[in-house]
């Protein structure tokens, strides 16, 4: 059975002052940067593809792969863009990960810009996290003072730039191409494809965009070859990841572990379900993947086991709910969200979340009738692959698989003329001394 923890990306954060140049060099960083130096671009393409790197931003596409997308007799600039734009309920991983260590995720940019062939790479961080943009703005100043960044970089001859861009605070730019709308200066709101990033990206040049944690995870694949990185994991879901456990667990918070782990352990990791209550449901990858149950604590989080399984590994943040929470009102709340933040661009996501709100908000009180719910699924499926982007796709899932699992609790509701649930009781602190 392999290691239950793997702390790789996580290894040094409990250091002191872990986040600063000085701590990190300390552990022989940026020492894989000579390693990449010291092989041609494509070789590094073909390291990451061999260590079987995928996304881990949610697709759990080949990062290697992404990467020799990129049309290299093409004459314009290449560019790496890091989507750090992390803002979807309960996913939590990549904001202590910059916090923590910046550094990493920077000698992560300088490699995989070099492999591209990328002079300029841009960090687009969400706006409300001011605290991490600070950090990362100060690793990016410690990089190019100690020769890290700039010109002839560790004499290589290789050149890079690297902006720290602030988002306005749009959970819609976590999607890469209105990400890229973003960082041009307008409204977030997904583009049509084609043309790809990869061919015409940000300023309608070629442009890698990955996930925080996908190019922090390349430093350590360079650096103890990808043979080491492949090792764990599963056969299709290579290497390692940080689960962010969240709600009705003793110990929440990141455990980095190899894919292919299961929620049962890492609970008990985490020091089991609060006391006198059981599991009743959780997400795999936040909010926006199907919701999955207890009969579920054995699956392997890969993308295909929990794929099987009727949902998606997505960000790994593994939302806990015990026995006390309404499936149906935490059902409601994250439909609100996607309702605020759809970005209005196309019809079935602008009026389909707003009438998911209304059904879902009358069916919470006990208004309204059984047929309801199949009107609650009828809206899902006119929604569900019609819209720009999958803000609207991860909108629905919460919701048909609420009713999937537990369509009893909504027919409850009904029967009861309101919620047969006591908010007060599904709260963190619920049953914890509060002292002034």
């Amino acid at each position: 059975m392999p290691d239950a923890l793997t702390p790789v990306l996580t290894d040094n954060w409990d250091d002191e002052r872990a986040w600063t140049l000085e701590s990190y060099e300390a552990r022989g960083g940026y020492a894989a940067l000579d390693t990449a130096f010291a092989m041609a671009p494509d070789a590094v393409i073909e390291a990451v593809k061999d260590s079987g790197l995928r996304g881990r931003g949610g697709a759990g596409f080949p990062t290697g792969m992404k990467w020799g997308f990129i049309p290299q007799d093409n004459p314009r600039p290449k560019y790496l863009v890091v989507n750090a734009d992390e803002s979807e309920p309960g996913t939590c991983k990549d904001i202590p990960l910059m916090m923590a260590s910046p550094h990493t995720l920077l000698e992560g940019v300088i490699i995989s810009s070099y492999a591209i062939r990328a002079n300029k790479a841009f960090i687009y961080i969400r706006g409300e996290v001011l605290h991490v943009i600070r950090r990362v703005q100060r690793a990016v100043q410690e990089a190019y003072l100690a020769g890290h960044l700039g010109t002839d970089i560790h004499g290589s001859g290789f050149d890079l730039d690297v902006v720290v861009h602030s988002g306005a605070g749009a959970y819609i730019c976590g999607e890469e191409t209105a990400l890229l709308e973003g960082l041009e200066g307008r409204r977030g709101q997904p583009r049509l494809r084609p043309p790809f990033p990869a061919v015409a990206g940000l300023y309608a040049c070629p442009t890698v965009i990955n996930n925080v944690e996908s190019i922090a995870s390349v430093p350590s694949i360079v650096g103890r070859g990808p043979q080491w990185f492949a090792s764990m994991g599963t056969e299709k879901s290579k290497g390692f990841g940080i689960f962010s456990l969240s709600g009705h667990v003793k110990r929440p918070g990141q455990y980095e572990a190899p894919l292919g782990t299961t929620l049962r352990r890492l609970i008990m990791l985490a020091g089991g379900m609060r006391d006198g209550h059981e599991l009743k449901f959780w997400t795999p990858g936040g909010s926006s993947t199907p919701l999955l149950t207890a009969e579920h604590l054995d699956v392997p989080l890969d993308f295909e086991a929990v794929g099987a399984a009727g949902s998606m590994l997505g960000t790994r943040a593994l939302q806990i709910f015990d026995d006390s929470t309404c499936v149906v009102r935490a059902t409601l709340r994250w439909t609100e969200f996607y309702k605020h933040e759809s970005c209005g661009k196309c019809t079935p996501c602008r009026e389909g979340t707003w009438w998911l709100v209304q059904t879902l908000a009358a069916l919470e009180k006990g208004q309204g009738n059984e047929a309801d719910l199949d009107l609650l699924l009828d809206q899902c499926d006119n929604i569900l692959g019609r819209s720009f982007c999958a803000l609207a796709d991860g909108a629905v899932s919460p919701v048909a698989s609420s009713i999937q699992y537990f369509r009893d609790e909504y027919v409850a509701h009904l029967t009861q003329g309101g919620c047969p649930f006591d908010p007060a009781r599904s709260t963190a602190w619920a049953g914890q001394e509060v002292t002034a």
